[in-house]
């Protein structure tokens, strides 16, 4: 296995920043009179917006710096059952929470409860139970709690309704939603990793080959879902991110560190040329049906950020720049939970904003101060260790 460092900051300021954006856009997403650029493209568009390159960064960066916790626990002595157990729970977590999420987007008007008290009580229970509770708390305390954020989820689990009136439906992964995709991808990434030892030739073959997958499926040689890994292309990004940390361990660890910045140069600028060599041959660029296009694209922009981040961050040491959102580089999962309690909140008790807050450069300004404000809200309370740990 390569060596890595226990920590890159620069992964950690490119989640942050990530992060931000993926809360801005989603903030953004009801603001009328913005730029079409701005948002996602439609389904039936041979096109990608700003918005279309902030999840696939993501899982990018999961593989990023998974090789830095697995190796971490490598060097902990921590056997292969534990840190497998350990890829097991986190996904199974991801996968949960994803589900539940799913199903919120189905919930139905006839419910039991009101959607936004829904949402807020499985927000709540996802707290309870993956909260990083400080090992100094009692045992029985802490059990207690966990013990109650899974009866608020299965209690939300029994009283949902789905579908329509005429028709109610109970809880399906229509499909596993942003955390569950992300969950699936590291599952399959993960364990690759950690039987594979890390070894870079093994890692680039499963990179190509997920790539092949993605590729084949939507030129229809293959069918559209296989079982795990979809159409390839949440695994692809993920191992993308693998395969680029581990050019890092070994450039760094024979001090050719020189080397990273054109060998990065070319992987990216090479994905994006070759995502618009085979938009024609593969159903164009698209978010929505994953198109190989899309995900060349959008590895290739990141890699080019991730270049920039090393830059700026190990290099230059300019992490200071980026302190006002560093929380959603440390605290990622809290960050990504926090806008479901500010948006049910808001449903909850029939606030909404004003036309003047929510058209135009006035309604990005509010988004992007929104954004700030719960990026800030999650530093504090992080110094209190009220923080969700997978």
């Amino acid at each position: 296995m390569q060596q890595l460092p226990k920590r890159l900051l620069s992964i950690d300021v490119l989640r942050a920043v990530t992060m931000f954006l993926m809360i801005f856009v989603n903030e953004s997403a009801g603001v009328k009179n913005v730029p079409v650029w701005l948002d996602h493209a439609e389904a039936s568009d041979d096109a990608m917006g700003f918005a279309d390159t902030i999840f696939p960064a993501f899982l990018f960066i999961v593989g990023l710096s998974l090789p830095f916790a697995i190796n971490n626990k490598i060097r902990k002595a921590e056997s292969f059952p534990k840190i497998l157990i350990y890829i097991l729970t986190r996904s199974a977590a991801l996968l949960i929470m994803g589900f539940f999420h799913v199903n919120l987007e189905d919930y139905s008007a006839a419910a039991v409860l009101p959607k936004a008290v829904w949402a807020l009580v499985i927000t709540a229970g996802f707290f309870l139970i993956w909260l990083d509770y400080p090992e100094t708390m009692h045992k029985t305390k802490k059990y207690v709690l966990v013990a109650v954020g899974i009866i608020l989820l299965v209690s939300m689990a029994a009283l949902f309704k789905g579908g329509t009136p005429e028709a109610p439906t109970w809880m399906k992964p229509s499909w596993w939603g942003i955390l569950g995709i992300i969950g699936w991808s590291y599952l399959v990434c993960a364990i690759i990793y950690l039987l594979s030892k890390g070894r870079m030739s093994l890692l680039i073959i499963f990179w190509v080959l997920f790539a092949a997958v993605n590729i084949t499926v939507h030129m229809g040689m293959l069918p559209g879902r296989i079982w795990l890994i979809g159409d390839g292309s949440s695994v692809t990004l993920t191992m993308g991110g693998i395969v680029i940390s581990g050019l890092y361990a070994r450039l760094v660890g024979i001090g050719k560190t020189q080397r990273l910045w054109l060998i990065m140069a070319v992987l990216g600028f090479g994905l994006i040329a070759a995502g618009f060599f085979i938009r024609p041959f593969a159903e164009g660029i698209s978010k929505i049906h994953s198109t190989p296009a899309w995900v060349m694209i959008c590895s290739g922009i990141t890699i080019l950020f991730f270049e920039l981040a090393v830059y700026l961050i190990d290099v230059l040491g300019k992490k200071d720049w980026f302190k006002w959102i560093a929380p959603a580089g440390t605290s990622t999962l809290t960050c990504y939970l926090m806008p479901y309690f500010q948006v049910y909140l808001m449903r909850l008790f029939h606030i909404k904003y004003s036309v003047f807050l929510n058209t135009g450069s006035v309604g990005l300004i509010r988004s992007f101060a929104i954004s700030f404000i719960l990026i800030t809200l999650v530093g504090l309370m992080e110094k209190r260790r009220i923080r969700l740990k997978l």
